[in-house]
């Protein structure tokens, strides 16, 4: 099964300059912990919850700072036509618990979450990957 029957398509983006506080607002109301960063088009990094609150809140940045300056940069990705099994993999070994998917442009198309490859009904691969990002 390929990555892109099972991606969340088109998913809520931010910008470089987007206010913390924005997307933080973004974050409440969609009820999800990260956001993907994009410039020109382009995904150049993703804006977690952890990083609002440890980068910016923990260092004393405010509400207005922009998201380019505490998004993680360079996220990992794969493409559309990938394996599940292959995107569940890099989330094992990355210890990550979604995986962007972006075309060959670099444009981001869509998000798999670890909750899209436990509804991909395969209950060993879901369980394997949750046990391998938990670890410490």
């Amino acid at each position: 099964m390929q990555v892109s029957q099972i991606m969340t398509p088109d998913p809520d983006t931010a910008q470089l300059q987007d206010t913390l506080q924005a997307v933080a607002a973004k974050m409440d109301s969609g009820d999800y912990g990260s956001v993907p960063v994009i410039d020109g088009g382009r995904l150049v990094g993703v804006v977690t919850d952890r990083d609002i609150a440890v980068r910016a809140v923990a260092q004393g940045l405010g509400p207005d700072t922009q998201v380019g300056e505490v998004m993680t940069p360079d996220p990992v990705c794969v493409s559309p036509d990938s394996d599940v099994v292959e995107a569940a993999e890099i989330m094992q070994e990355e210890q990550i618990r979604r995986i962007f998917v972006t075309d060959q442009d670099e444009r981001l198309v869509g998000v798999v979450s670890l909750a899209d490859v436990a509804l991909e009904d395969d209950e060993e691969l879901s369980g394997q990957t949750l046990e391998e990002i938990s670890e410490a």
